[in-house]
């Protein structure tokens, strides 16, 4: 799992479709192959497996949207990332520290909210959280490790390989779990879940830290650490185009992140039993995912990043109106599939734009916190409306709820029409500035 700071002799060797192929088979890619793994496990512990946990314990719909802001830490991360990029811990190096102390923390809270359970609510929202802090640190190591480790022209092949490992972490965190919560109980099922984060763990022990770089970021004060990677980024694109491609950024996965937060109290709304959503929502769709996952990788590294933001775009939007199928035939197996099917595979093609897209962004000075910031505006308007979703579902329908996801793709659509002349020069030389 070893690997080493690109070179411009690397850059060449990324290129054409021998370079896509040789990119997928670089140790760093085996790396973030556990690493995503350990990313995507704790994201549907405090999230839709958690609400289905909440919802199988007899919470209210409003209650359970409430709950999900507890790991609006994901949203939060670039307000701490700072510190990670201008501090390494005294052990094991500037990345490697950081992951395995989130690691670990991550294990105790999960561990806890097994033992203690919802009937102590207060306190096991707040370990939800805690566990939700350790899952977001873990994740801005993770993706300035990736960054770090790797040339752009490399980067789609190490987003896809980390989405693989991703999506093995929802299929744990998701499938697996609502099996083991059928047959053991949630107990056991997140007492398992905590000791899974053992295998990222050793993976990220066993990894080479990054080759050191003179980066600017150790050579300032704490207070310029906050301000010095939002100045850049900012002075490097222009007030006007920066603010343009942080809206949208945070607006582009939206119609997606809306139905997050409800995705499961509706699949047993809908008549489906814990075992059914395990075996097609979390099995079968992690596997569509990852297909997608692939073709997204394959795309944005064959093509030009612009015309797959549009397709990507329209694809998630698009997925949600087939929720409608589930909505109109409830406890109806094709409908399931079917529905599953589109989300699944348009949330694996975006995930991958979408990281790929914001990595071109990222100033290697700086790549822990303005990564962080692309991310945390990633999730934060889905986060925000998905804390209200039960409330909307509750005031109209499932179905005027999916229409409405689908509609929130629009404003997306109208800024990539304006940023599309103007993204050129700045996914080019973003990481290349030193």
């Amino acid at each position: 799992m070893n690997s080493s700071t690109p070179s411009s002799t690397d850059n060449n060797n990324f290129k054409g479709w021998r370079g896509i192929k040789r990119a997928f088979a670089t140790p760093s890619a085996l790396t973030m192959l556990f690493l995503g793994f350990g990313s995507g496990l704790p994201f549907l512990l405090v999230g839709v497996t958690l609400s289905t946990w909440l919802r199988d314990t007899g919470v209210a719909l409003s209650v359970i949207g409430l709950i999900s802001y507890a790991s609006f830490f994901y949203v939060l991360k670039f307000s701490w990332a700072p510190l990670i990029d201008r501090y390494p811990l005294p052990f094991l190096g500037r990345r490697k520290g950081w992951l395995a102390l989130s690691q670990l923390l991550l294990i105790s809270a999960l561990a806890g909210m097994a033992v203690i359970g919802p009937e102590s609510l207060w306190l096991f929202v707040l370990l939800a959280g805690l566990a939700a802090f350790a899952g977001a640190t873990q994740d801005i190591v993770v993706d300035a490790y990736r960054i770090e480790v790797a040339p752009v022209e490399a980067q789609a092949a190490l987003a896809a390989t980390y989405i693989l490992g991703y999506r093995f972490g929802l299929i744990i965190s998701g499938a697996i779990a609502l099996y083991l919560a059928e047959l053991t109980g949630w107990t056991i099922a997140y007492l398992i879940m905590a000791a899974c984060i053992l295998l990222p763990l050793v993976a990220g022990l066993l990894s080479k830290e990054p080759a050191a770089q003179k980066l600017i970021v150790r050579e300032i004060h704490l207070r310029d650490a906050f301000i010095k990677p939002f100045q850049e980024f900012f002075s490097r694109n222009g007030v006007l185009l920066a603010l343009a491609l942080l809206a949208f950024v945070g607006l582009f996965k939206l119609p997606d992140q809306m139905i997050g937060v409800l995705a499961g109290p509706f699949y047993l709304d809908s008549g489906f039993t814990k075992a059914d959503i395990a075996t097609v929502s979390k099995v079968y769709g992690v596997w569509i995912g990852i297909a997608g996952a692939f073709l997204g990788g394959v795309c944005v590294a064959a093509f030009n990043i612009k015309p797959m933001l549009v397709i990507a775009a329209i694809a998630v939007a698009i997925s949600n109106l087939v929720y409608l199928l589930m909505a109109i035939h409830p406890s109806e197996q094709w409908a399931f599939f079917a529905t599953i099917s589109a989300d699944n595979l348009s949330q694996g093609f975006a995930g991958v734009v979408l990281v790929a897209f914001m990595s071109s962004l990222t100033n290697r000075n700086f790549t822990a916190t303005q990564y962080a910031l692309l991310v945390s505006l990633a999730h934060l308007p889905g986060k925000f409306i998905g804390g209200l979703s039960g409330y909307i579902v509750e005031a109209s329908s499932y179905s005027t709820f999916f229409i409405l996801s689908t509609i929130s793709v629009v404003p997306t659509l109208l800024l990539l029409m304006w940023i599309w002349s103007r993204i050129q020069g700045s996914t080019q030389h973003s990481n290349t500035a030193q």
